[in-house]
């Protein structure tokens, strides 16, 4: 078996680092041939990752990080045979958690890896306006949480979940319910909403069910939808996220589809995570489009 593996030494406050160099030693220890496609940021690593892919120089993806590194790996592997490894060395880890796989520990994540077993889970995919595909795995969010992740994004300073507190508090008092169509396996809807979410899986930002029946192998989309509300009405019915206990509000909509079509000015949507497209975007669900080591 030869294997890729790409570590983000910074996941998890740097315990990306460390269980990245406990994985790498066990498996090179199990007598793995392991090729390094770490880089200094990404883009490089995924620059990296796909010429590998490419060149059939591995036979497995392994990303040692969060849920970043997970949409990573992702977008190197989904829609071709080759099986994604993950080693949740993260702050958040929803994906991993949610797949069953272990969680900060290198040597149960590795025994996982060295067994073979593949499990097929579904991703969502969109086209770029130039045919590129890209991919994810766990839940897109287009809603106040995207616009909290861009504004943070564009600080340098605090670093670590500060950053996102701080954007959340300079967010809520001039944000308002956003306009948006939305088309669900063609039928179109108009709302103005607080939040929207796309969910090939239950959970994101670290234990938030904002889908939380979504399956990875139901060949569907759980779309959420946080209709129009008073912002202190939001704030009582948002911390509901980490139980899963805001679907029971009135004002809360999730529909199910294969396809989904999203629109709002202004917005740039974040899926696992990281930044992934500005709306208008269009997605689909490709049943089994990833094989992961689980």
């Amino acid at each position: 078996m030869r294997l890729g593996l790409v570590v983000n030494p910074t996941s998890g406050k740097n315990t990306g680092r460390r269980i990245g160099l406990e994985a790498l030693t066990l498996l090179r220890a199990a007598g793995v041939d392991v090729v390094d496609l770490s880089a200094a940021d990404a883009a490089g690593a995924l620059a990296r990752g796909r010429a590998a892919v490419a060149d059939r120089a591995v036979d497995a993806v392994v990303v040692a990080g969060g849920d970043g590194m997970v949409h990573l790996g992702t977008n190197l592997c989904a829609g071709t045979e080759l099986p994604l490894g993950i080693i949740a060395a993260g702050t958040g880890n929803d994906i991993a958690r949610e797949l069953g796989l272990p969680v900060r520990d290198a040597a149960k994540s590795v025994e996982r890896i060295l067994e073979g077993r593949t499990r097929p889970v579904d991703a969502a995919r969109t086209l770029s306006p130039t045919g590129e595909e890209r991919w994810f795995v766990g839940v897109l969010a287009a809603g106040f949480d995207a616009v909290v992740n861009e504004r943070a994004n564009q600080w340098r300073w605090p670093k670590g979940p500060m950053r996102y507190n701080l954007a959340i508090l300079r967010e809520l008092p001039v944000f308002r319910p956003i306009p948006y169509v939305l088309t669900l396996d063609g039928e179109r809807m108009e709302t103005e909403a607080m939040l929207v979410a796309v969910g090939n899986g239950p959970a994101y930002g670290g234990g938030m069910k904002v889908t939380p029946d979504a399956a990875f192998d139901d060949g569907l989309l759980d779309v959420l939808v946080l209709h129009r509300l008073p912002v202190p009405e939001f704030l009582r019915v948002f911390p509901k996220v980490f139980s899963g206990g805001h679907t029971s509000h009135p004002a809360v909509e999730i529909v199910r589809a294969r396809t989904v079509g999203l629109e709002a000015r202004g917005i740039v949507s974040y899926a696992d995570g990281e930044r992934f497209a500005p709306l208008p975007v269009g997605l689909e669900v490709v049943p089994g489009a990833l094989s992961v080591l689980a």
